[in-house]
């Protein structure tokens, strides 16, 4: 028998790795901690502008609703005091808005009087 040297890696193969593996660190850094998401509140809203929206805190439960044969899911954002009212669809297979409503807004049209 005859001993045949076993294959050795080519350390140029090594080189490109490592040189692919620091580019892509690079640009995970640069998404992660230098791109700014445009849903995110800013600091210092333009003047007029409304005021940044608080993070939600979510809650949702299901529920009749007149006049339609699917229930409706109610999605309540307790921070924002936002209730949201969605229904599926089975001839679109999509979810469909019902309504909307400002629990702040409704709040403060109870205290002036109104019902």
């Amino acid at each position: 028998m005859t001993d045949t040297p076993s294959p050795r890696p080519r350390p140029n193969g090594f080189r490109g790795l490592i040189a692919l593996n620091a580019v892509l660190l690079t640009a995970l850094a640069g998404v992660t901690f230098i791109h700014d998401a445009s849903a995110q509140p800013r600091q210092n809203p333009p003047a007029g502008a409304s005021p940044p929206r608080s993070r939600g805190e979510y809650a949702m439960v299901s529920g009749r609703v007149q006049g339609v044969p699917e229930s409706a899911i109610f999605v309540v954002d307790q921070s924002n005091q936002e209730v949201l009212a969605l229904r599926w669809d089975r001839s679109t297979r999509q979810v469909r808005g019902i309504g909307y409503r400002d629990m702040k807004a409704d709040g403060a049209r109870g205290q002036q009087g109104g019902r």
